[in-house]
């Protein structure tokens, strides 16, 4: 059983992820930012893999990401770092970036890195449905890796039907047909949508992301899903305030 899924069947509510760009504010801060996040509380670090053409991010993440490419970072280095937090850390790591990063790299080589960096779970938004089906399903098996699906408010209910079966650690429900970015509060829509969701009656935890930024966010999401992940504004508290005040950053979303 992995950190994650121990994790998923053992914790029902309140799941509070944390995104942040790996080399970003600067290029060794990776480490650091990993162990204080599992140092105080949050229950999984999405580490965002800097990509130049993204998909799903938003103003604040595109800048992250152009700044730690600038800083250096590329899968190699970031690989290097997840090695140092191996063993030093309890709080599972999910990696988050786009399918052409691991078709560059090598998908048997990304693999094989996740494995030995004891990353158990990946989140490709760009990654198509057939394609995993037909051959990541049975690449990510065998090194123990577990995929990620995102559903939005336009997603039908057979697709998610289809999403809920092939899912073994969370459904990633994105708040808004939306790129990422904070959004101001949940809005009746987006409850609509959530009650949608809950009474599917669905086998896999739910973990809202897309427009969490503050305590009360979190805590409306916590409402109708099993957790939310916030993106945007920790790595916008980054660049404000840097990596030595995560505790206050944290502290204001769960306590």
């Amino acid at each position: 059983m992995s950190g994650l899924t121990n994790l998923l069947e053992t914790k029902e509510n309140r799941l509070c992820s944390v995104y942040f760009s790996s080399g970003f504010p600067k290029l060794d801060d990776t480490v650091e930012i990993i162990q204080s996040l599992d140092k105080n509380g949050i229950d999984f670090i999405e580490v965002g893999l800097p990509y130049s053409d993204p998909m799903a991010d938003g103003e604040t993440i595109q800048y992250t990401s152009s700044v730690a490419l600038q800083n250096g970072i590329n899968l190699d280095i970031i690989f290097d770092q997840l090695k140092k937090v191996k063993g030093t850390i309890t709080t599972p790591l999910v990696l988050m970036g786009y399918l052409n990063q691991v078709l560059k790299y090598g998908e048997e080589k990304f693999c094989e890195l996740c494995q030995e960096c004891g990353v158990e779970t990946v989140i490709l938004p760009d990654l198509p449905m057939i394609e995993y089906e037909n051959h990541y399903k049975a690449l990510f098996a065998k090194y123990g890796i577990s995929n990620v699906f995102l559903i939005t408010p336009q997603t039908s209910d057979d697709r998610i039907r289809k999403i809920d079966e092939m899912t073994d650690a969370f459904i990633y429900v994105v708040a808004s047909s939306s790129i990422t970015g904070a959004k101001g509060e949940i809005s009746q829509s987006q409850v609509d949508y959530f009650n949608r969701i809950k009474a599917m009656g669905l086998k896999s935890k739910l973990i809202v992301g897309f427009g969490i930024s503050n305590k009360s966010t979190f805590d409306t999401a916590c409402e109708y899903m099993n957790g939310a992940i916030i993106g945007s504004a920790f790595v916008n508290f980054l660049k404000d305030k840097g990596v030595d005040k995560i505790d206050e950053f944290v502290k204001g979303i769960i306590g």
